[in-house]
């Protein structure tokens, strides 16, 4: 195991989740066990002709930066985009089988209520109440249901921001990965400002948030919040960087706060996938998140078939930044963070530019990033500035 990599385990994170995939491998896969995530029956009507989709996720361990933050600054708006963190952790998984439309709510947030006051609680859900507000502008349906709020400081040193989604679909609509040899890859960029974005976005995502957390920042947060970590990280891992969160960094001749471009909040791609699936959904053969597992995630979806990754984005400056705060391989850099596109569409070449061109009208770069080549298993090799990196399934 490389430094990196445990330095990474040692924090008490994964990016591989090797121990989750374990724990859930005898489990029913659903009704299409190589869709992207987990499609059930019609329980809601019984409905033959429909499926359900019933996903949960959260902000991870972005919540700790957003607190930082929050005491240094008194800024309350980065409370918002944690909402959106966790909303669109569930929504953009859900949009990678066709689901992008009409999806229903509820969020459960668990806070240490002697550091976490009522402020911050309503800094959230204002935040959900905008992000849905921003969606139906767009031509996307949300719709809140509630949730839970609970005081739960004998667990949570902060807090802890989750939703969790329902959606109610045709299966003739749902899309399976079949990903196959002759595909070209269509990258969407993680970072820019898309035309539903209020400012640049580093395009951070809400995967590898601990690693960014201790490699770029000052180990005088330790001494200041020695609640925002968890106590049994050794030492020598907590905040090992020389930055400060208030500390600025040029992007696009704009000078953001280091502090507010790792915590942009994670761009969703569904007005311009709902755009994509309307006139293309049967001529895509694939659309993968890159979440956990960065450039790797697709391993988890081909069988016999090499993604080869040979023409990249130029790297973000975000990731440029945690990149030379932390001495991080390059190798691993492809597997914890999406480096600059976070989500991909693997489909025949001969759509590509049809496709470039719906993402370039919502503001979100676009190019054909890759393809895929015969193999006798799942293999990805990502071909970079900065060397060629083979990873196998």
């Amino acid at each position: 195991m490389s430094d990196s990599v445990s330095k990474y385990d040692q924090r008490g994170v994964s990016a591989s989740k090797d121990e989750v995939h374990a724990a859930i491998k005898h489990l029913d896969k659903g009704l299409y066990p190589n869709a992207f995530c987990k499609i059930l029956p019609d329980i809601a009507a019984g409905d033959p002709a429909f499926c359900n989709l019933l996903h949960a996720d959260t902000a991870g361990t972005k919540t700790s930066l957003a607190y930082l933050y929050w005491k240094e600054t008194g800024d309350l708006s980065v409370w918002s985009g944690v909402a959106q963190d966790a909303i669109v952790m569930n929504l953009d998984d859900m949009a990678c089988v066709g689901c992008t439309d009409d999806i229903m709510l509820s969020s459960t947030i668990g806070r240490n209520k002697t550091l976490i006051p009522g402020e911050v609680i309503s800094a959230v859900i204002r935040g959900t109440s905008d992000f849905i507000e921003t969606m139906r502008r767009h031509g996307v349906d949300l719709h809140l249901a509630g949730g839970e709020t609970a005081d739960v400081g004998d667990i949570v040193r902060t807090i802890d921001v989750g939703f969790t989604a329902f959606a109610r679909m045709k299966r003739e609509q749902v899309l399976v990965n079949r990903i196959q040899p002759g595909d070209v890859v269509v990258g969407l960029a993680s970072f820019g400002q898309a035309v539903y974005e209020t400012t640049y976005n580093g395009g951070m995502g809400s995967n590898g948030l601990t690693a960014a957390r201790h490699d770029v920042f000052a180990n005088s947060y330790a001494e200041r919040f020695p609640e925002s970590f968890d106590p049994g990280i050794p030492s020598d891992l907590v905040y090992t960087g020389t930055h400060l969160l208030t500390e600025t960094i040029q992007v696009d001749d704009q000078a953001i706060p280091i502090g507010k471009l790792v915590l942009s909040p994670t761009r969703t791609y569904l007005p311009v996938l709902k755009a994509i699936f309307s006139t293309y959904r049967d001529q895509l053969h694939g659309v993968i998140h890159c979440t956990g597992g960065g450039q790797t995630k697709v391993l988890k979806f081909i069988d016999n078939a090499h993604v080869v990754k040979d023409n990249l984005f130029p790297l973000p400056p975000l990731f440029q930044l945690i990149r030379e705060s932390s001495g991080t391989g390059w190798r691993e850099m492809y597997q914890v963070f999406n480096m600059g596109h976070r989500m991909e569409l693997y489909l025949p070449a001969e759509i590509a530019p049809e496709i470039i061109a719906i993402a370039s009208e919502f503001g979100i770069a676009a190019q054909i990033i890759g393809r895929v080549e015969t193999a006798k298993k799942p293999e990805v090799t990502v071909q970079s500035p900065f060397g060629t990196f083979h990873y196998e399934g």
